[in-house]
């Protein structure tokens, strides 16, 4: 098999996981479904700008499409890894503001309170 039926072969398949049938993707690509279907068998070859465009209404990256093998993170794991930085993140600010709120009740909070209460005193409430 070559490239070019390997990728029409990947198209299919991309297409048959997201559960759309030939006509949808003919219809967002602006093709007949004869074309369309042309172009999954194999008998149309396809520019890279048409590649990056199924990509996209496939919701998958270009080099998955084109089934390129990748040394670096795939998408997926990149955005856990991302999502667990940004979790820890979270929790040291959200700590971080705890203490300051607890700083800010101590020196202004308890304070004016304490300020009010002696005022209140020496006017007699």
């Amino acid at each position: 098999m070559d490239a070019a039926s390997r990728l029409s072969e990947r198209i299919r398949q991309f297409r048959l996981q997201k559960g759309l049938s030939q006509e949808n993707m003919a219809d967002m690509l602006g093709l007949s479904t004869t074309a369309y279907g042309d172009l999954e068998r194999g008998r149309t070859e396809l520019s890279v700008s048409r590649s990056e465009t199924i990509a996209k209404l496939l919701d998958i990256p270009l080099t998955e499409l084109l089934g390129l093998e990748s040394a670096s993170l795939s998408e997926t794991e990149w955005l856990r890894q991302e999502n667990t930085r940004l979790l820890a993140l979270n929790g040291r600010l959200q700590n971080d503001l705890d203490q300051w709120k607890s700083k800010f009740k101590l020196w202004f909070g308890d304070g004016v309170i304490r300020q009010i209460g002696q005022e209140r005193e020496r006017i007699g409430f």
